[in-house]
């Protein structure tokens, strides 16, 4: 497991081939390489329920960046997000808060716009300890964001589960 003082192996958003986000996952993973697809369940028209990635096209992956070219030649990898040729690395607690969510067992659905509003830590329930955003003023939303990629996912909490970001 990397060290969390080596700066150079960090988390990454990858952009993979449409629908290929399973099967590039497990080529990654084949190489040795720690990978995240976050999913969602939903239920197919058939009524069997169908696991979906939360950020279709993308999957995380945690590399040393000065090594990605065993990441690139990964058959279903489209690149490294980022700016221009430099891959950006996606922050630890994004991906920690978004791992809470996933393994959470409530309903999440993907949301498609990135939202920006006021930051909260959840105080009870299986998220405790998550930091979000709230979102909407009738029924209690928390959104989980990934910056880099500006997607996120939202989870409905009861109102009393909700606390104040802890500096």
């Amino acid at each position: 497991m990397p060290s969390s003082s080596d700066n150079t192996i960090n988390w990454f958003a990858i952009r993979v081939k449409s629908n290929r986000e399973r099967v590039t996952s497990l080529g990654l993973a084949g190489k040795g390489l720690e990978v995240f697809l976050p999913e969602y369940v939903r239920d197919a028209p058939s009524g069997a329920a169908r696991a979906n990635p939360l950020f279709p096209g993308y999957l995380f992956c945690r590399f040393d960046v000065n090594r990605r070219l065993p990441v690139l030649t990964v058959p279903g990898v489209l690149h490294i997000v980022g700016i221009g040729k430099t891959p950006l690395p996606v922050s630890e607690d994004e991906i920690g808060s978004l791992r809470a969510v996933v393994s959470a067992s409530l309903p999440i659905k993907a949301d498609e716009v990135y939202t920006v509003g006021e930051k909260i830590q959840i105080d009870h329930g299986p998220l405790s300890g998550v930091i979000g955003v709230i979102v909407g003023s009738q029924r209690k939303k928390v959104v989980v964001s990934i910056t880099l990629l500006q997607r996120s996912v939202s989870v409905e909490l009861p109102h009393n589960w909700l606390g104040e970001l802890k500096n």
